[in-house]
This record gives structure tokens, sequence and C-alpha cells, in this order.
């Protein structure tokens, strides 16, 4: 059996980032090697020296939207509504906190000329709701919070619009940051093109499943919730050549890593992944990562420990501590080789 609780460690509150460091790419990197093992502390910027020249770089072009929407009911009593995916424009399925004081056919006032409408409620606080206003995208936009993760334990603030947006975010629709390309500055992904590093992407739309926790001991009991995903043929062609050439792929962030692994185990360019990736695991696309600090016992620690052996990353891990690397989505970085 594999054990969740091997897959824990001890991480200090304060080490946590409520804020990215700025500018993006003077955050720290810790680099990995997995021949050797060795450990080396650098910063961001320093990633260009360990790319060559027809490496192939994957991103995530995901785009943030605003998907916490506060709102009232008739009677006054707060609802939070976090949109998950939608069926059409208007209809969505969604997150609801206090459901339990929500009927179906009750209204949510959320801003003027904009309510919310519960259709039906499913499992886990889940439920279908229907919006109503002139133009439902705008106000989303308008009166939606962007969905910071709640160990942050603050507020979003104006400029979190931009600052848990990677520079590279096109493709509306997650409701969490790819945050491994958060890193990434205009002028830092210039210099790696002059280096001759090549640049591809992928979309995949981080849901919540990538966050919720794992349940059980027996991690093979856990089972992921799907999250769209689009590879573009363009993508599929740079990733056959680069192979051809002996080059590597290096996936931007574990979401790349689980969209291009759903794609060599299915063949399927665009649909919904529910992969799980855990120890043992063979990688067939993925040759070297650039990752965030992730939390304890969480499907994304599992990942990286299939990719680097859970020993080394645990070592890892606790050397981040000892000398105090910030933690999670606005912390710092890690590239495994």
């Amino acid at each position: 059996m594999i054990r969740l609780s091997d897959y824990d460690y001890k991480l200090p509150k304060e080490l946590i980032a409520k804020y990215p460091v700025e500018p993006r790419d003077a955050c720290r990197l810790m680099v990995l090697d997995r021949k050797n093992k060795s450990i080396k502390h650098r910063m961001f910027r320093d990633i260009i020296e360990y790319t060559e020249e027809e490496d192939l770089l994957v991103l995530n072009d995901t785009k943030v939207i605003p998907a916490r929407l506060i709102g009232k009911k008739e009677t006054g009593a707060k609802i939070e509504i976090f949109l998950l995916r939608p069926f059409s424009d208007n209809e969505w399925e969604v997150l609801i906190k206090n459901i339990k004081r929500l009927k179906a056919g009750q209204k949510v006032i959320i801003g003027e000329g904009f309510y919310a409408e519960l259709i039906e409620k499913y499992d886990e606080g889940k439920a279908k709701v229907r919006l109503y206003g002139e133009d439902i995208n705008s106000l989303i936009k308008k009166y939606g919070h962007i969905p910071l993760p709640p160990y942050i334990e603050r507020e979003d603030e104006e400029k979190d619009k931009e600052l848990y947006q990677t520079v590279f975010a096109k493709k509306e629709g997650a409701v969490a940051s790819p945050t491994a390309g958060l890193h990434f500055t205009e002028e830092l992904l210039k210099k790696l093109e002059e280096k001759g590093v090549k640049k591809a992407f992928c979309t995949l739309h981080v849901g919540l499943g990538t966050f919720r926790p794992i349940q059980t001991e027996d991690i093979t009991k856990h089972r992921m919730h799907e999250e769209f995903y689009q590879i573009p043929e363009e993508t599929i062609n740079l990733i056959q050549e680069t192979k051809r050439k002996g080059k590597r792929v290096i996936a931007v962030g574990t979401t790349v890593v689980r969209t291009l692994e759903t794609y060599a185990k299915t063949g399927k360019k665009e649909g919904f992944s529910n992969i799980f990736i855990y120890p043992p695991y063979r990688f067939e696309i993925v040759d070297a990562l650039v990752t965030n600090f992730h939390l304890p016992k969480s499907t994304l620690i599992l990942l990286v420990s299939a990719f680097a052996g859970r020993e080394f990353i645990l070592k890892a891990y606790e050397e981040a501590v000892q000398k105090k690397y910030r933690f999670f989505s606005y912390g710092d970085a890690m590239l495994i080789l």
C-alpha cells in the first residue's frame, strides 16, 4: 500500500507566501538534479543557465476567472458562490458556502442587475445555478473576486488580478492559477527565446480538484476530479521534433505534466483529464519540470515525488524549510532536471 502519511512534512506557517516577490523572476529557485541527487540554490532568472538550445518549454496558457461571487439572499443572509465550470453562458456548476440555507428556485443577489438562481443541489456543496443579467461575462468580471487559495489567509486585492495571472494567460476557464508559470516575465521568456529555447502552449483549466485533499490513507483509492485540457497540433509537432533531436521537454508546472501525460496515455488532444500521478510512474513525455513547493500530503507532492523520488523530494523540502524558502502559490520555485 502507498501510504499518504509517507508524503507529509512539517511547514512553519510563516513560510506560506501571502504575496509574490516582484519582479516575478526575482524569487528563489531550488535546482534538483535527479542523476547526482544534488541540490543548488539560485534565483529564478538563472533558469536560463539550465536550458539548452532546442529544448522545449511547455506552458499552460489558461487564464484565471474571478470565480468568487459574494451575494445575499433576499432575506439579507450572505451567500458565497464559487464558479467551477460553465454548462452554458449562464448555467454553471458551482460550490456554495452555506448551501443548506438555499432551496431550489431561490435567488442570490450579487450586484445591480445580476443575480443567481439555484437550480439543483449535488453532493459536497456542489450545485447548478442559472445566472441572470445583461452580459454575464462582463458581470462576472465586474463583481467576481480572484479565487486566492484559502491558505493565503487574506482577501483578494485589486493587484491580485494581475499577480495571480501568468504573463502568457490567454484562455479563460481556470479557478486557480498554474502557479509555476507565475515566475516568468516577458523579458525572461525573450532571453530564453534568444538562447534558442523553443516555446509551446497547452491549456488545462485548473479546477478545485487539483487542490482537493486526499481523504484516504491508501492513496490508490483517491479519485481526481476532471479538468478540461487542450493541446494544439503545433505543440504536439514541436514535442515530437524535440524528442527526435534528443532534446528535453521542460514542463512548466504540474498541470502541464498532467496534460502531456494524459495525451501520452490516451492519444487525445482534447478532453477531460483525471490522471492521478503518484510513485511509481513512468513519464513518457516530460524530461524536466519547473514547479512550486506543494502542500503536504497533496496530489501535487505525490506527482513531484513520482518524478524525482520520494526521499529526494522530502530531503529537498526539508532543506527548503531550513533555508526559509517561500511556499505554495505565491512562493518560490523548484527546477527538477
